[in-house]
């Protein structure tokens, strides 16, 4: 009865919402557990007679594991959504999961690199010879001058550049599609970039960027590319795609740009999601007040 259901939610969550299959196999995995602890301790296979009590000893069985409390909130959201679907089609009578509170997680600013820093990563590094070089230096460039996600990236193909516009074209989460305007500096890029690709011996169409031997870039080499180059320009711990991202928006807000525009070019759904980078604003403001003022 349990996968039963599990299955129609999850057909549900593909076709209705339109999750991506990352999301997909981490709801099928989060709640696949909870079914194994129902049957484990309790011996129950049926998805109606699971009480608030049941996710609760669940939750604190992992967190004696030492489950962080982001882990836990994540799994705890898996099964809500579950009891959500099972409730609207009337196969429970209620979410169980309303009578519990998520986790308290310790603050967690984004990491962001200074502007200067952004400024020797695209102007001062020597990026590689030949069209891998291009190819790297352009990932870099389109991470931070657009503040995409690095699955945006991947996808993006060259229909996706409205040149006489100025903008990008990007599918973003829940396929919900959103322009990016390009800069004039990014325009020459993505043109060099094209012609040199057509260059190739053979070349994937579908994608606007592509690996030396044609095929299409995938997320690890993304991953790698923005490591090894960030590297060069900070000491930060965390180098990975998405400090771009958080750099984006972190300078835009810097400089004066509005939080429902930044919203709307990262492709959030709520303001909430982009409201963390007024703290790091705020930090730099107590630096600067520190720094300066004679009462700091």
């Amino acid at each position: 009865m349990f996968d039963e259901r599990l299955s129609d939610f999850l057909q549900h969550l593909r076709f209705e919402k339109r999750y991506s299959p990352h999301t997909l196999i981490a709801y099928n995995r989060d709640i696949e557990l909870f079914r194994d602890y129902l049957k484990k301790e309790y011996d129950i296979s049926d998805a109606r007679i699971v009480s608030h009590f049941h996710i609760r000893g669940w939750l604190a069985g992992m967190r004696e594991d030492a489950a962080t409390a982001r882990t836990l909130n994540r799994k705890l959201s898996s099964i809500s959504a579950f009891y959500r679907f099972l409730h609207k089609n009337g196969i429970t009578d209620s979410n169980p999961v309303r009578k519990l509170h998520a986790q308290r997680l310790p603050e967690r600013l984004p990491a962001a690199l200074k502007e200067s820093e952004t400024h020797n990563l695209l102007e001062e590094i020597q990026f590689g010879a030949g069209f891998g070089g291009i190819t790297d230096r352009l990932i870099c460039e389109l991470l931070y001058s657009t503040g995409m996600r690095r699955a945006e990236l991947l996808q993006l193909s060259e229909q996706d550049i409205e040149w006489g516009l100025q903008q990008l074209r990007v599918l973003g989460k829940g396929n919900k599609e959103r322009l990016l305007p390009l800069s004039a500096v990014m325009l020459d890029s993505l043109r060099e970039y094209i012609d040199e690709k057509r260059k190739l011996e053979k070349y994937d169409g579908q994608f606007l960027l592509n690996l030396e031997n044609g095929k299409p870039l995938y997320a690890g080499y993304v991953y790698r590319v923005v490591t090894r180059y960030l590297s060069g320009v900070t000491t930060m711990k965390k180098k990975s795609p998405h400090v771009l991202r958080h750099s984006f928006a972190t300078h835009l807000l810097n400089n004066g740009a509005n939080i429902q525009a930044i919203k709307d070019l990262l492709g959030h759904s709520s303001l909430a999601a982009t409201q963390v980078y007024t703290s790091n604003s705020i930090e730099k403001l107590k630096q600067v007040h520190r720094q300066n003022h004679p009462r700091g």
